[in-house]
């Protein structure tokens, strides 16, 4: 549902009001209903919604309508709605929202509810002394290659010792690069991924001894199912040597690095825990162990003993913003709401899949830095696909008195769709504004 707002002829004369509402978002398929209706608290149905409903939004219910009819005429111009006063929602869940109304509102189940647009995300201020100079970092720009860029990886794939950047494209080409002193980008081997396949995300590491294999995660549509193809480089061609049946995703930095694997769509389209992936055999093999992933995909989480060396601590993108840092306590500590934007999205049957940045980790065990990407969204509309999103920036954060507080952040020219880390840099593939791409190295 859509704000309608047929008024009074001389709104209608305001061109101030027409700009307005261009600018709003797209919810008319969707119907926002009152499910339940507790003293000053509402329940609201969201399963339907189009857009990220967070909290701190503000909202109507429609409490009646009726036709605005021209007399002379008879022209149906459309509704006069009229609205309850404003709500503001609170919590967030996967099918419902909570809102609080003021006092002395009456509602009923079955009514429906209309959105404002949500505010674009304000980073906080840094928890920090306010004589010190924030941290600042090096940053390497490389130069732009014509391809919209959603994933990068960075490992040895055409020689030994071989620093090799490993891109996936939008359109779904895979393409190892070689980077000179001047920060230019030369393509040394390149795949396409076959067009039955939405590509998801990529990632480069050598499971095998020898040269990196990449895995490059896909979405077929006819069969509905995730799988990553592996990619091999063979006599200076890259070919696809086999396929896994599951979500693959790099974690960790440089000579770190592990592959991780999900089993999609267990539990109502949710992802499955994440389990280590090995080749013995001559085969890839997917552990029995592993740990949970708090439902969320491999691309949005991280582990790293942030709280104190020797933990085994969770770090992940929750659906509503934070970054969230599990301590092994159980509790959990997190950031602000900046990271809710995330723009590399799948439809999956009457769904959208959201597929978070990746978050990094580094440094010292028990005083790491975290750092995640935030977009902003274009006029403060979030978006089912791409195209729809302002900068970007990569935060960096420090667990400091049970939460997540920034220290730093580097902003970027372009959007960024995910990020990874290198044994100097965090990196990231910003698209720019005319569509091109570069990659970016963050030193540590």
């Amino acid at each position: 549902m859509v704000y309608n707002y047929y008024m009074k002829n001389n709104l209608f004369r305001s061109a101030a009001f027409l700009a307005a509402m261009c600018l709003l978002p797209a919810l008319a398929a969707a119907q926002i209903t009152v499910v339940r209706v507790d003293g000053t608290k509402v329940y609201l149905d969201i399963s339907a919604a189009q857009e990220k409903i967070q909290p701190g939004q503000v909202f109507k219910v429609i409490l009646s309508s009726e036709k605005l009819i021209n007399p002379k005429t008879g022209k149906n111009l459309g509704d006069i709605y009229q609205y309850s006063a404003e709500g503001k929602v609170t919590e967030v869940q996967p099918l419902y929202a909570v809102g609080e109304m003021p006092k002395g509102t009456t509602l009923s189940i079955g009514q429906e509810a209309v959105f404002s647009p949500a505010p674009a995300p304000v980073p906080a201020a840094p928890a920090q002394d306010p004589k010190a100079a924030p941290e600042l970092r090096k940053k390497t720009v490389y130069s732009p290659v014509d391809q919209t860029l959603i994933s990068v990886s960075q490992a040895a794939v055409t020689a030994p010792q071989a620093h090799n950047f490993v891109t996936l494209s939008e359109d779904g080409a895979v393409t190892v690069w070689d980077a000179d002193a001047k920060h230019t980008l030369t393509p040394r081997l390149t795949y396409q991924v076959p067009a039955s396949f939405t590509p998801i995300t990529l990632s480069s590491l050598p499971v095998k001894e020898g040269l990196a294999q990449i895995f490059v995660t896909v979405y077929s549509p006819s069969r509905k199912a995730i799988s990553t193809l592996v990619l091999e480089n063979q006599d200076g061609k890259l070919d696809k040597t086999t396929s896994l049946p599951f979500f693959v995703k790099e974690l960790g930095c440089g000579a770190d690095k592990t592959l991780w694997a999900q089993t999609p769509f267990v539990s109502a389209e949710r992802p499955g825990n994440a389990r280590l992936v090995s080749y013995q055999d001559g085969k890839y093999t997917v552990a029995k162990d592993g740990f949970s992933t708090q439902r969320n995909w491999l691309t949005g989480l991280t582990r790293y003993p942030v709280e104190k060396a020797g933990s085994d601590n969770l770090i992940y993108t929750s659906s509503n913003g934070p970054v969230r840092v599990v301590l092994d306590n159980g509790k959990r500590a997190e950031s602000e709401d900046l990271f809710a934007t995330a723009p590399n999205r799948v439809k999956y049957k009457q769904e959208i899949l959201e597929f978070y940045p990746s978050v990094q980790a580094f440094g010292p065990q028990g005083a790491a830095t975290v750092a995640a990407a935030e977009n902003t969204t274009k006029l403060g509309l979030l978006s089912k696909m791409f195209g729809q999103y302002d900068r970007g920036r990569i935060h960096f954060m420090k667990f400091e008195n049970g939460r997540l507080s920034v220290t730093d952040t580097t902003p970027l020219d372009g959007v960024v769709y995910d990020t990874a880390c290198s044994d100097r840099a965090v990196l990231a593939v910003e698209v720019l504004p005319d569509g091109q791409s570069s990659i970016v190295e963050i030193f540590k």
